[in-house]
């Protein structure tokens, strides 16, 4: 067996979602399972090299981890030619310039969305990086998720006949920061730096309703600022510019018809933190981040609207599990995994810098949709 290193330049792993998911739960995750297996006698070590501004931070995480190599400058890691892999995670608007230096510096990229703040500079990226002859992804977690891969078990094994609907809930309370700490950096509630749930989200929904369903093909969205007043991680307040609240109406290829509720200022009254629910011909389901449940057209109760008397159905209890029947690995780890597979050993890897463009597209649109108050086509983009 041999080990190849391979040295993965991490930019803004000092943020939440960098340092427990990339970090945390998929690189020093494939450290701790002994590298990632190829299956030909070769074996990849990844070896993260901490990428940021704070030189304090950087060295904490290191020591925390028991990590060698982190530094605050960008521009010597990507000289490195040690360096393989140039991944970002990044406040969205340094993302852009960070992707552009790398591609320059012949890095493979992975990153996080959106991958740009707008779809010329999205576009422009993928076709930069196809010039360059590099391989690169885009982090869209959530359809390695257990409760999406059941549900996309269903739509492959033909349980739903023809999808009618699909109806999303995401969201929760995010505290204003002054009597209680905010669970969601100040940045996302400000517009001019690259804030906002429609920014954040809709890149989200793009992949997860292309994957699973078909192609957007228009969207009709609201927004709203629905807590205008927020208090940052030193304690001063500040005006929240950027929407926390989206309500959208997505057409699909094919005639379904996506509604998607996203929301940082609703309290939770569902199962998990998102659920789905897909109605169609022959059964429904309902997934969430790890459960699903469905309910056959065989199976279906019949009520009888009658608002005079209570409810005796226990409409819930009317659903079946679907089992795991399978052991479900952590979805960011999941995809790193596919990456780094394609990076080394050529395997098919189809969500790139294209495909990251189209949730920028989503969300450009979403947003302008909001603004002038009308359904907009969405149409196809590519390189």
């Amino acid at each position: 067996m041999t080990r190849k290193t391979v040295r993965i330049a991490m930019n803004g792993v000092t943020g939440r979602m960098g340092h427990r998911q990339h970090l945390v739960r998929s690189i020093l995750a494939l450290r701790e399972q002994g590298g990632l297996d190829l299956g030909d006698g070769t074996v990849l070590w990844p070896e993260p090299v901490l990428v940021g501004r704070r030189e304090h931070a950087l060295k904490a995480l290191a020591e925390q981890h028991g990590l060698e190599h982190f530094s605050t400058d960008l521009d010597a890691v990507l000289a490195d030619p040690a360096v393989d892999i140039y991944f970002d995670a990044q406040v969205t608007s340094a993302r852009e310039e960070a992707l552009r230096k790398a591609i320059a510096a012949g890095k493979h990229i992975y990153t996080e969305k959106p991958t740009a703040t707008g779809l010329d500079g999205a576009l422009e990226l993928a076709r930069l990086a196809e010039a360059a002859g590099i391989r690169h992804g885009v982090v869209q977690d959530k359809i390695f998720l257990p409760g999406l891969l059941k549900l996309k078990r269903l739509i492959d094994g033909g349980f739903f006949g023809r999808v009618l609907s699909v109806r999303g809930e995401f969201g929760y309370w995010v505290f204003e920061g002054d009597w209680q700490e905010a669970q969601r950096p100040s940045w996302n509630y400000r517009t001019e730096d690259g804030g906002g749930i429609v920014t954040d989200m809709f890149p989200h929904w793009e992949y997860v309703l292309h994957e699973l369903f078909g192609r957007v093909t228009s969207v009709q969205a609201l927004t709203a600022t629905h807590v205008p007043r927020r208090w940052d991680e030193q304690g001063k307040s500040y005006d929240a510019t950027a929407d926390d609240a989206a309500y959208g109406i997505f057409e699909l290829e094919g005639g379904a018809v996506a509604q998607i509720n996203s929301s940082w200022a609703v309290r939770v009254h569902r199962d998990e933190l998102v659920e789905f629910q897909v109605d169609g011909t022959e059964g429904s389901a309902v997934a969430g981040l790890r459960r699903c449940r469905v309910q056959h057209r065989s199976a279906t109760p019949k009520p009888v609207w009658n608002p005079d008397i209570p409810a005796t159905e226990d409409f819930r209890g009317q659903w079946q599990e679907v089992p795991d029947n399978t052991v479900f690995d952590n979805g960011f780890k999941a995809q790193w995994e596919l990456f780094l597979r394609h990076v080394y050993a050529g395997a098919p890897y189809h969500w790139d810098l294209l495909a990251g463009a189209r949730g920028v597209q989503l969300a450009e649109l979403g947003l302008r949709s909001a603004a002038e108050g009308r359904r907009l086509d969405v149409p196809e983009i590519g390189l």
